[in-house]
């Protein structure tokens, strides 16, 4: 699809449309077409944006990061996955053989720490399952503290949301946003 199934809202917004956009935008920076395309319906977009798990958590933000890139690619949703590799890939270091890995069926052994690899494994299987498995939970907890097995579950299940959001909307890529490097999963 080429076009949005909800045009983005213009300018100007109202007073708690905007005050969101200033909140999470950086200045000078427009908003998204994420952004605009919900707030057409404000009550979603202002809870949204007052749900949202972009703050300092309890994970480091390159943690965050994979697990967002992981969960819209396999999800589908370019636009997300684009706008995140673009604004934060580089803040967290993401080469560009992660970034071919983290568009593949299995990321190749050595791409990731092992650490980093559990999670994504843990990512693919919450997408698969919609739970994570004895086995998988008992290796987290060895490696993850409990409120933080809270944040990578909640993350993963947003990003989810904000992936049928994108989907289903068909909101248009950003210009600067990166594109996948290789087709999701279906």
């Amino acid at each position: 699809m080429n076009r949005a199934r909800v045009a983005p809202l213009e300018p100007p917004y109202s007073a708690p449309v905007q005050a969101a956009l200033d909140a999470i935008m950086p200045p000078g920076v427009p908003p998204l077409a994420l952004f605009r395309a919900v707030a057409v319906n404000e009550r979603v977009f202002l809870r949204m944006m007052a749900g949202g798990l972009l703050d300092r958590g309890s994970i480091t933000m390159r943690e965050r990061e994979l697990v967002i890139d992981r969960v819209t690619w396999l999800c589908g949703a370019e636009y997300e996955y684009g706008v995140h590799v673009a604004f934060f890939g580089p803040r967290v270091k993401l080469d560009d053989a992660e970034l071919l890995a983290l568009c593949s069926d299995e990321p190749a052994a050595g791409t990731f720490s092992e650490r980093e690899r559990l999670l994504l494994r843990a990512c693919d299987e919450l997408h698969r399952t919609s739970t994570l498995g004895d086995e998988t939970w008992a290796s987290m907890a060895s490696v993850w503290s409990a409120e933080q097995l809270v944040e990578l579950v909640a993350l993963a299940g947003y990003y989810h949301v904000i992936s049928f959001l994108v989907n289903a909307l068909a909101v248009p890529h950003e210009p600067f946003a990166a594109r996948f490097s290789a087709p999701a999963p279906r």
